[in-house]
């Protein structure tokens, strides 16, 4: 990877030898059009299977990061990342061909600080749907999205990166300083409208298509305040597939 990359993608990964193939390989898809300009960096988390194999396969770099902070794993990236623009990504999730062209286009534009873009589940059920619908007064109050996020990288550092302080919910906490950021420099936060990201059912595999439905108060804890730290163990960061 040269110095001058134009991109730096974030890949957060704990023990993800099963899908973390086809991530990079919808990352190299996507940068197709910027030979030499797209570095990958996978932060392995605590990793005890072929997940840093895989990945230096792949041509990305890796560091580690034990921290049970998603925010802390995420920033680890950021800080060895070159990359003009800041990407982030899942490891179980895949981007759209046309993902960092929509990205480049969009900062290029100078009228948006970043933002995020637009998440399809890898299946559909009738639970998958009902907590969707659980968020939906949340998002048309405060209009933002995730999944995958961009921005600048200097502007990424000026924010401070992804607040480390939270057990969870570090994704919309970002989402909304990155928001604040964007609208006193008249740079608004912006979604991808025309690329998006697949994302796996893993976690509804495992807990129940109707796990975060059943009990709105601790999935608010979880996904919104970020303060429940047994959840988030138990969701995240020891999580078995």
């Amino acid at each position: 990877m040269n110095r001058s990359a134009r991109f730096s993608i974030v890949i957060p990964a704990r023990n993800e030898e099963a899908l973390i193939g086809r991530c990079l390989a919808s990352i190299r898809t996507a940068a197709a059009g910027y030979p030499d300009e797209v570095e990958i960096i996978v932060v392995l988390n605590r990793c005890s299977d072929r997940t840093a194999e895989i990945a230096l396969q792949a041509g990305a770099r890796t560091v580690e990061e034990n921290a049970r902070s998603l925010a802390a794993i995420r920033n680890a990236g950021a800080r060895h990342a070159t990359g003009e623009i800041l990407v982030t990504i899942d490891a179980d999730s895949t981007m759209s061909p046309n993902t960092l062209a929509e990205v480049d286009r969009a900062l290029s534009s100078g009228k948006t600080v970043g933002g995020g873009t637009l998440i399809y589940p890898e299946r559909y059920s009738a639970g998958i749907v009902a907590t969707f619908l659980m968020f939906l007064p949340f998002l048309l109050l405060n209009p933002i999205s995730g999944g995958l996020f961009w921005c600048f990288r200097r502007d990424f550092a000026a924010l401070g990166g992804f607040n480390e302080k939270l057990a969870s919910a570090e994704d919309i906490d970002f989402a909304l300083r990155l928001k604040a950021f964007g609208r006193k420099q008249g740079r608004p936060f912006s979604t991808l409208w025309r690329a998006h990201i697949v994302t796996s059912c893993r976690k509804a595999d495992a807990f129940g298509d109707w796990y975060l439905v059943r009990n709105p108060l601790r999935t608010w804890r979880l996904l919104r305040r970020g303060s429940d730290r047994e959840t988030a163990d138990r969701f995240f960061y020891d999580f078995r597939r």
